[in-house]
């Protein structure tokens, strides 16, 4: 990132946000898609795609903390810099959910006769959703916070 002014450090963090939603919905056709290889699974392909989206939101996370930083130390902005670190840790909870919802999902689909993987999968996806509402909370600060002059 090499731009000074304000505005286009908040525009950038907005785009980088809207990556990384981009890049959940890549990896949830990707498991599905996985799935579909059952009950033989193409895990060699489905382990490229978990490494690329890995990277992916590596990259993500990198520059949104720079961004964080330079929110802090460049434009004095403590309460845009501590949104950031709220939402990265939601973003990490997130994946993490994401990660444990399909491992579930392939064990539902591999067992059915398990009647607790469904619980269990209803359960993360209420998790889910619940870091989502956090989520969107965290961007309407942001946004709310940013918009002021300061």
């Amino acid at each position: 990132m090499v731009s000074t002014d304000f505005p286009a450090v908040i525009q950038r963090f907005y785009h980088l946000q809207s990556e990384r939603v981009e890049t959940y919905r890549l990896f949830e056709e990707g498991h599905e898609a996985y799935l579909k290889t059952g009950p033989h699974y193409d895990f060699e392909h489905y382990k490229q795609l978990v490494h690329e989206i890995t990277q992916a939101f590596s990259g993500i996370s990198k520059e949104l903390l720079e961004i964080k930083d330079r929110l802090l130390h460049q434009f004095d902005r403590a309460d845009l810099s501590e949104h950031i670190e709220r939402l990265q840790s939601k973003e990490k909870e997130k994946l993490q959910l994401t990660a444990e919802l399909q491992l579930l999902r392939q064990r539902a689909q591999d067992h059915p006769e398990d009647d607790g993987c469904q619980d269990q999968i209803q359960e993360i996806k209420h998790r889910i959703i619940k870091n989502r509402e956090a989520l969107s909370d965290i961007m309407q600060d942001f946004k709310y916070d940013s918009e002021e002059s300061g």
